[in-house]
């Protein structure tokens, strides 16, 4: 395999492992420079690019790695000119014979990147390529009103649900329909990140009121994944301004998270207040009907001629998001692609091994609670003292009922990992928890987004 092919099924691991928006900010023109003797070199767009990967992703990218090719001893990242550029030079480089692996690429493409420089908007995600059903027909009727009535129903529209449900196609959707049905209209997609990082780099230069006023002038701001914004007391302030500027003038205001404002920890009161006070969607997850009806859509767009009975087992055995589905079916196409030939039961089974396997094999007590004090914005080491505060009180006992439920733990060992604690006070913990989850659907959702970031090596 190329580079340029060993990168683009490296992608296309990573980004079953994070959310869309934080894979399009970080990962956008991104190549292998170099690889030689496990040594490989990442060619970045920025300075930004380069902070980020190494500091947050750099294991995530490590194991997509190896995962791809096998023996990787490192990885480093460069800052180098546009990929684009490359793989020209590359191209005109090349003999005929692989012309092969260029369609292939061109196929296999992460689409995401095809933005609009001026909105950020990706043309891909449209309301024609949005599969709808039970598990987010209210989410997309809510999208449909809002494009009728801008900024005077459902302001703010709060779309909310799990990693890889499809919150970042359906909010792009509704600003790439805005700009087809109105012509004068100023529209604005970000990640939440991505504003963080604008907002950082505008207080360096001195230069936050005109940070400010260029927000304020949108017609429709769309921010994706607005759950990190928690624990970020100045750039919340600052959201808040611009967000009370943009209602006051009846400006559509749309954001996505991965839970309800209500479960977010260290959100500031007046933000929750505002997010609660529009229209709140949810969007779950799809049954199989579903799942299998979006892998022949998906299919289709690819121009992939694959059986039924290969769609339908990637729907029976790949069941938390549509990222993963999408994921499963690019694994299978790379693998048509590349060897010519229709992967049988057993080699279907192999090329998606590591998306199927057991989840229980693959967490431990040290990662539950990692997971845990990372999704409501805590220290680990809150978990094992003696406080009682109930913002450390609930992740502590979430962390017993996990350790109960996912790894089978003994009350006794469970209250020892956490500070030497009773066991009753582990069964305790395990029973409030489990009567919880009877009645209380935030946390129900609460937990599955742990689990799914527990299961997917996000933290």
């Amino acid at each position: 395999m190329t580079n340029q092919e060993i990168w683009q099924i490296t992608l296309g691991e990573i980004e079953l492992s994070v959310s869309r928006a934080n894979f399009i900010t970080w990962f956008k023109n991104t190549n292998i420079i170099s690889n030689k003797d496990g040594k490989i070199i990442v060619g970045v767009p920025n300075g930004f690019a380069k902070e980020w990967l190494e500091n947050k992703y750099n294991k995530l990218v490590l194991k997509a790695l190896r995962n791809s090719i096998g023996y990787i001893k490192n990885v480093n990242y460069i800052i180098s000119s546009s990929p684009e550029h490359q793989v020209k030079t590359r191209q005109k480089a090349r003999p005929k014979k692989e012309k092969i692996n260029l369609d292939l690429k061109e196929q296999l493409d992460i689409r995401e990147f095809k933005k609009d420089e001026k909105t950020n908007l990706n043309s891909r995600y449209d309301f024609g390529s949005f599969v709808v059903a039970s598990f987010n027909e209210l989410a997309y009727a809510a999208s449909q009103s809002v494009i009728k009535d801008l900024g005077k129903i459902y302001n703010p529209l709060f779309i909310y649900g799990g990693v890889g449900v499809g919150k970042t196609h359906l909010i792009q959707a509704i600003g790439n329909e805005v700009i087809k049905t109105y012509n004068d209209k100023n529209v604005i997609y970000l990640p939440s990140e991505r504003f963080c990082a604008d907002l950082i780099s505008s207080i360096s230069n001195q230069t936050i009121e005109k940070f400010k006023d260029d927000y304020r002038k949108f017609d429709v701001l769309i921010i994706d994944d607005i759950q990190f914004l928690a624990g970020k007391e100045k750039t919340q302030e600052i959201f808040f301004h611009i967000f009370n500027g943009l209602y006051e003038k009846n400006k559509q205001i749309i954001l996505s998270s991965d839970r309800a404002p209500k479960a977010i920890p260290t959100l500031e009161e007046r933000l929750r207040s505002r997010f609660e006070g529009g229209m709140m969607a949810d969007i779950g997850r799809p049954d199989f009907e579903t799942r299998l009806v979006i892998l022949k859509k998906k299919a289709q767009d690819l121009n992939i001629n694959i059986s039924d009975e290969t769609l339908s087992y990637i729907a029976i055995n790949i069941q938390k998001n549509i990222r993963e589905l999408e994921g499963a079916l690019n694994r299978v196409f790379a693998f048509i692609k590349l060897n010519n030939i229709i992967p049988n039961q057993k080699q279907l089974t192999k090329i998606l091994k590591t998306l199927i396997s057991n989840p229980q094999k693959r967490t431990n007590y040290k990662k539950i609670a990692e997971v845990v004090a990372s999704f409501y914005d805590i220290n680990v080491s809150d978990l094992i003292n003696r406080s009682r505060k109930k913002e450390i009180v609930k992740p502590r006992q979430i962390v017993m009922y996990l350790m109960r439920e996912e790894l089978k733990n003994s009350y006794p060992s469970i209250g020892t990992r956490l500070g030497d604690r009773d066991h009753t006070t582990v069964i305790y913990a395990c029973e409030k928890i489990g009567k919880e989850l009877e009645n209380d659907e935030t946390l129900e959702q609460e937990l599955n987004l742990i689990k799914e970031r527990l299961y997917n090596n996000i933290v």
